[in-house]
């Protein structure tokens, strides 16, 4: 077994830049190739064996404010600092961020860098959460028949094995249970359990209509290579199972383990062979959301994936300020693409506590998605869906029952899941007029808007 630090064998990414790329339509091509993290203090002496190691990313990773200033150093003023932890006492989700993502940051502009709006919280950007807003907005707890599955779908479970991720997304739907307690919210405890698995597995055996299972979490890079081997060959033992996805933010986050954790890529290759000898679909779901955060780095490590023939969806979330406009949208579509990311979804970003000012108006998304279909091949182009609050699962934007613009509200039918409901979807308020903002401070106005969208459904 390596040394943590003995990252002699580790090759750093090719760097082969074209300029034939530069323009054309092509720059989608033109991946981040230099050793951006040398302008990063913290990093500056960092060798590419190292930065390419995913122990040392692992090792440096960056969990509080006091750790980031020792990192940054004088990159940005004491203001900052203060600003973000302001923002950490007020935010759900703990501060959890790679090296890898740190240096992709623009230290020159952190304000609007859309890597830092979504791991680093600024207290001065932080805006109250909507007066609907419900924790757990999914309902994925209700649906829970045993601790850590969700099962809304008839033929479609989500399994949770653990709680924790390689970093800490600003903006997690699953806020209620990832990731350590903060000041705002004390976490529903899911740790790996293997008395909490095999009640999972013994549901799922006995549900004949489920085939379609979900591995997340958390995610999955946190897994013990063995119990990735032993989650998917238990659930591809069940001969009602067709399908798994495993879930990671991994490949955007921390793509180095794809290249230096040989254990974990054979765990997961078995699991894949395994599955296609018996004729079932196995696949890896991932999450990138703006064009910046793939590189060189993440190509590589999709050519691991390639190699082995695993194939690689992507689950992107819509956030103010980060990708809700069509050059972005496009420009990752086409990126995700060349390095043999399937764009899946693009979700409208949820309502969760803490970060509405990330959220986007359903608009925005329909917007979004008139302007990326036609960009690129119709199997390459995702599918543009808000997942409805209260349960009722992933909608087309463009199927609202009801959608009124001035209020914001919108409704939405799910047939196919809960018959007979209706699930409301509002937009942020920060985003309407003025005299529809001060309707919503009105707990009667309030109460007269959301009855008109349930009647009008």
């Amino acid at each position: 077994m390596s040394n943590l630090l003995d990252t002699e064998h580790v090759d750093p990414p090719a760097c082969k830049p074209s300029s034939k790329c530069a323009s054309g339509g092509l720059e989608h091509r033109n991946l981040r190739c230099d050793e951006f993290w040398r302008g990063i203090p913290g990093y500056s002496k960092t060798t590419p064996g190292e930065f390419g190691n995913h122990q040392w990313q692992q090792k440096h990773t960056v969990s509080n404010a006091r750790q980031l200033k020792e990192t940054l150093g004088a990159l940005v003023p004491d203001s900052f600092y203060e600003d973000v932890q302001a923002g950490l006492d007020h935010a759900p989700m703990a501060l959890r961020i790679s090296p890898y993502l740190l240096s992709l940051i623009d230290w020159q502009t952190p304000i609007q860098d859309p890597i830092r709006t979504q791991f680093l919280p600024l207290r001065s950007q932080q805006i109250p959460d909507h007066p609907m807003l419900r924790f757990d907005s999914l309902n994925e707890r209700e649906d829970s028949p045993v601790p850590g599955l969700t099962h809304r779908y008839p033929d479609k479970a989500l399994f949770l094995p653990q709680p924790s991720c390689p970093v800490y997304c600003r903006f997690c739907t699953r806020s209620y249970a990832v990731g350590n307690d903060t000041d705002v919210i004390e976490k529903m405890k899911l740790s790996a359990n293997q008395g909490r698995w095999d009640e999972a597995f013994a549901y799922i055996a006995s549900q004949p209509q489920l085939e379609d299972i979900v591995i997340s979490g958390g995610d999955v890079y946190n897994l013990k290579a063995d119990h990735v081997e032993l989650i998917g060959m238990k659930l591809l033992q069940m001969p009602n199972i067709r399908r798994i996805r495993f879930a990671t933010k991994g490949l955007c986050v921390l793509p180095q383990k794809m290249v230096t954790d040989e254990p974990w890529l054979n765990a997961l290759t078995r699991v894949v062979e395994f599955g296609r000898k018996e004729h079932k679909d196995v696949v890896v779901h991932t999450h990138f959301n703006h064009p910046n955060e793939i590189t060189s780095f993440s190509q590589q490590a999709m050519g691991k994936l390639t190699e082995r023939g695993i194939h690689v969806r992507c689950q992107t979330v819509l956030q103010r300020g980060v990708n809700d406009s069509a050059d972005t949208m496009v420009q990752l579509v086409r990126r995700l693409s060349y390095i043999n990311v399937h764009p899946y979804y693009v979700y409208v970003h949820d309502m969760v506590p803490g970060v509405e000012d990330l959220r986007t108006s359903l608009h925005v998304a329909q917007m979004l998605e008139r302007n990326v279909r036609g960009t690129t091949a119709g199997f390459n182009t995702p599918f543009f869906a808000l997942d409805a609050p209260g349960g009722g699962g992933k909608r087309d934007v463009h199927s609202p029952d009801y959608y009124n613009h001035e209020t914001g509200v919108s409704s939405f039918s799910a047939p196919g899941v809960k018959p007979g409901k209706s699930f409301l979807f509002f937009d942020p308020i920060s985003s309407l007029s003025p005299e529809a903002q001060w309707r919503w401070s009105q707990p009667a106005e309030r109460r007269a808007m959301v009855d008109e969208a349930r009647e009008n459904k």
